[in-house]
């Protein structure tokens, strides 16, 4: 995994993605070498998380932390994977080796497998400033969100849409009155002294068509990630006219997680109206259903009616009669 704010921020105050998507094969072999010399070194059998520092100019990094446990950083990579880490530690205590020890994601290669996304998972804390109204929203190493979200996507933007929405904070984008409300140096200082809001602060930014060497400077988050933010907002400043919109275009917007709600505000009308706009189009949400489950293995509070449901469903955007 990843964090997307730069060190000085704490892990569990930051935002972070899995898999690493800015780290070279170079960068990254020499951090998992080390991580591995560690365990060794340290003779840990079970859970353990290794935490870097690394210069993202050259091959220089240093060891922040090891939890020779398992944290709630690995509790992110087993739900982010599928890979049940505190359940593979467990049978490690009790004398079992990795070798021995059946992939329960694959079902058929040893647990030694190391997993391989084909997908984006993003994690965004939770602070508790709104019930603590009066405390230091500044993040720095001290920890202070007491709760996080994660989403799941096939592209940043759309895993990043989906957490925004998922803290209920009411945001439903890059988009946060507050930091709108900021001038030019309020701004700046908002990225270079980030708080809880400076992912709004980067939207704000881009807005302003500050250049992504200008926020990389201030903010120090590598160039990769702001640009697609950029994108993102780029994205709303350009959109069409509601009545011009095709299946295509709607389907682009969803594929990069905008939700009804958003596109709303910056067409400048209520959800409904862009819900009924994009019926009229042909395009809603289908899901994909597999691994049948029986009707009589679903819990109580399940109230559909067709025979068979899934443990896991794929939800894509899709034109009327395209699968």
């Amino acid at each position: 995994m990843e964090n997307i704010d730069p060190v000085g921020v704490h892990t569990g105050d930051s935002i972070v993605v899995a898999p690493s998507l800015t780290l070279t094969d170079h960068h990254y072999q020499i951090l998992r070498t080390a991580a591995l010399s560690i365990v060794h070194a340290l003779k840990v059998e079970g859970g353990c998380n290794v935490q870097f520092g690394l210069d993202p100019k050259s091959s220089d990094y240093r060891v922040i932390e090891v939890n020779p446990r398992v944290s709630r950083s690995s509790a992110l990579a087993s739900k982010a994977t599928g890979y049940p880490i505190a359940r593979m530690a467990a049978k490690i205590a009790v004398g079992h080796t990795l070798p021995e020890l059946t992939n329960p994601v694959t079902g058929e290669t040893t647990a030694c497998f190391e997993p391989a996304l084909d997908y984006v998972v993003l994690k965004i804390p939770r602070w508790p400033f709104d019930k603590f109204v009066q405390a230091d929203r500044r993040l720095g190493t001290q920890m202070k969100a007491t709760g996080e979200v994660m989403a799941i996507d096939r592209s940043f933007g759309g895993a990043l849409h989906k957490a925004i929405r998922a803290l209920e904070a009411g945001q439903c984008g890059l988009l946060a009155e507050q930091v709108e409300a900021l001038d030019d140096e309020g701004l700046a200082q908002a990225l270079s002294k980030p708080d809880h809001q400076r992912l709004f602060a980067l939207g704000a930014a881009f807005r302003r068509k500050w250049d992504i060497d200008q926020v990389a400077q201030l903010s120090r988050i590598r160039p990769y990630f702001l640009e697609e933010v950029r994108a993102l907002v780029d994205e709303e400043q350009t959109l069409p006219a509601l009545s011009d919109m095709s299946a295509t275009g709607w389907q682009t917007l969803k594929r990069q997680g905008f939700s009804d709600r958003r596109l709303g505000e910056c067409w400048q009308t209520d959800e409904d109206t862009v819900r009924a706009a994009r019926w009229a189009a042909g395009v809603h949400p289908s899901t994909r259903w597999s691994t049948p489950v029986p009707a009589s293995s679903w819990p109580r509070r399940h109230t559909s009616t067709p025979a068979t449901t899934s443990r896991t469903k794929r939800r894509c955007w899709t034109a009327r009669g395209c699968s």
